[in-house]
């Protein structure tokens, strides 16, 4: 018999992840709850279907099975239809009693290990599946199995309920976290030069990254990007009409000097071609490394700064209309780029926000600064009482940040100015500059990695965008450097003490609208240690944190028992 030939695939986006529902169910039941169990796999389905999108909008596929899983038998022929699919992603939505080993257990047999595994089940007392959600879940605790489990709500009876909106959400949010696991496994992100400014935080751990969220590194010289600069390897007519939206939408380009409009034709000819080169590699992510030998060292030649193309990388939009996000980080900082990525990931695409983590701003600063410059505060507002840090980066600011969410991107680009870049950047080029609004809610956060645990953590924190008085405003910015974004950020449990003392690197980064489960399932998902050393945090905030699986549970805590998974 001759070996089958597999045809050409020249998609240029490779599988995205696959969720499939199925339930257990107990042969010895009546024919309606069994009727009842069918229905509500195929109403869970449909709940999450066309909920949860890749950064690039994709709808992530959901498979059901009709099939009612009550022993071995039919938990192979469900493993069968799963993987025939293409599941990578497994929820089960069990409404009656069954057995576990027979089951769940002999199903899961088939699938890797850390196959993301969630029970969503109703609190049903007449059919108990809560009941066989808790014994299945202990018997894989035990055996050191990650699971979750939402237990959430939906009729005890009738053929055909439905679930809450507050289990759909949660199930959802799971999901997202899952697709963000999953998802970017086999992955890649292409990172041009080494470690910039010898920054140990921004080294790109290849082995770790690797093994831990199964993505790929590519590495390029800068000298190589400098060829295809100096070959014009781009569309010249595209670069003009690049150059054309920018003139023509922005709030103003400064171009004092002949050789200054000829350094932004090279700027921006740097986001065409580092763009053609990210979609030959179908890389998901990037960074440049800039400082110090791309333009900074007086002893080379030279080169143009990237903030322009750093920043059209983390927007959703460019020249050409609406885009994905492609999180990028300047310095070649990896760990943000990671950061970045698995957040615009967890988002389903909202654009990050890359800073430097600079001034801190504490409350009698504040008052002092203000007071010194004749600006009258109002003295109650939440920022002069608990103070907020001046996040401020040319490099990778977003677009987007310059307005609130859902702005247009006429707008967003009417508020932006393209200052020449200022200090040892003077003769390279335009920076961006704007102002973020007050009001816009995320989480700010940063990757880290130790050597003496192998492990990576998340620094991480809910916080809020502040708007300070205008000449207040213009006044922070000055003290740091005004030709660059700057993003006033409130923490909401960290004190500036705090903030200013644990951040793990000089970068930190924030996307919004990013709910704190969702991190929090991925980073279980992960087996990423997630630092909140806050004080004012607590340890549980019911309806906002995930309920911790039992894994940890019965473990010794969710630290020791990410330590112990990873050994």
């Amino acid at each position: 018999m001759s070996a089958i030939k597999l045809g050409k695939n020249t998609s240029e986006h490779p599988d995205i992840p696959i969720i499939g529902v199925f339930a257990t169910c107990d042969p010895r039941i009546d024919p309606d709850s069994r009727a009842r169990a069918a229905n509500i796999v195929k109403m869970a389905a449909d709940q999450v279907s066309g909920e949860v999108f890749t950064p690039g909008k994709q709808k992530v596929p959901v498979v059901y099975s009709d099939i009612l899983v009550d022993g071995e038998k039919q938990a192979d022929a469900v493993a069968a239809q799963f993987k025939a699919a293409g599941v990578n992603i497994i929820v089960c939505v069990p409404d009656t009693w069954a057995f576990p080993q027979l089951t769940v257990i002999s199903l899961l047999a088939h699938f890797p290990s850390d196959t993301p595994f969630n029970f969503t089940t109703g609190n049903s007392g007449p059919r108990p599946g809560v009941v066989f959600t808790h014994a299945t879940n202990g018997a894989l605790a035990q055996s050191g199995r990650l699971t979750h489990i939402n237990v959430g709500s939906w009729a005890d009876t009738g053929l055909d309920p439905v679930m809450t909106g507050e289990t759909k959400a949660a199930l959802v949010d799971w999901c997202y976290a899952a697709m963000a696991y999953q998802g970017l496994k086999g992955k890649r992100v292409l990172v041009f030069g080494h470690d910039s400014m010898g920054m140990e935080t921004a080294l790109p751990h290849i082995a770790a990254t690797r093994n831990q969220f199964g993505l790929e590194i590519t590495r390029m010289d800068m000298k190589f990007l400098a060829d295809l600069l100096a070959k014009r390897s781009y569309d010249e007519n595209e670069l003009k009409r690049l150059r054309t939206w920018l003139e023509e939408g922005s709030a103003g380009i400064e171009l004092p000097e002949a050789a200054d409009s000829d350094n932004l034709d090279k700027s921006l000819a740097l986001y065409l071609i580092v763009r053609d080169l990210m979609k030959d590699l179908n890389a998901v992510g990037g960074g440049f490394m800039s400082q110090l030998e791309w333009g900074s060292d007086a002893r080379g030649i030279p080169q143009p700064v990237a903030d322009i193309m750093e920043s059209l990388f983390n927007s959703t939009f460019d020249h050409n209309g609406p885009k994905a996000v492609i999180p990028y980080a300047t310095e070649a900082d990896v760990q943000a780029l990671l950061t970045q990525l698995f957040m615009t990931w967890l988002s389903g695409g909202d654009p990050p926000l890359f800073m430097d983590f600079r001034k801190v701003w504490e409350p009698a600063e504040i008052s002092s600064f203000a007071e010194a410059r004749g600006v009258a505060l109002a003295g109650d507002t939440q920022w002069e009482k608990r103070g907020f840090v001046d996040g401020v980066n040319s490099g990778s600011a977003s677009f987007d940040w310059a307005a609130m969410p859902g702005t247009d991107p006429k707008e967003i680009l009417g508020k932006i100015t393209f200052p020449k870049a200022v200090d040892y950047f003077s003769y390279l080029g335009n920076s961006t500059h704007f102002i973020s609004p007050g009001g816009i809610e995320g989480i700010a956060a940063r990757l880290a990695y130790s050597s003496l645990t192998g492990m990576f953590s998340m620094v991480w924190d809910e916080a809020e965008t502040v708007s300070l008085p205008e000449e207040l405003a213009e006044a922070v910015c000055q003290a740091a450097n005004p030709t660059w974004p700057h993003t006033f950020v409130m923490p909401k449990h960290a004190t500036m003490t705090e903030y200013k003392h644990y951040a793990p690197a000089n970068h930190f980064h924030m996307t919004w609208h990013l709910k704190r489960t969702r991190l929090q399932f991925w980073m279980d998902m992960a087996n990423v240690l997630s630092v909140t050393p806050w004080a004012a945090r607590p340890a549980f905030d019911e309806g906002e944190d995930r309920p911790l699986p039992l894994l940890y549970v019965i473990n010794g805590g969710e630290d020791q028992a990410k330590l112990m998974r990873k050994r």
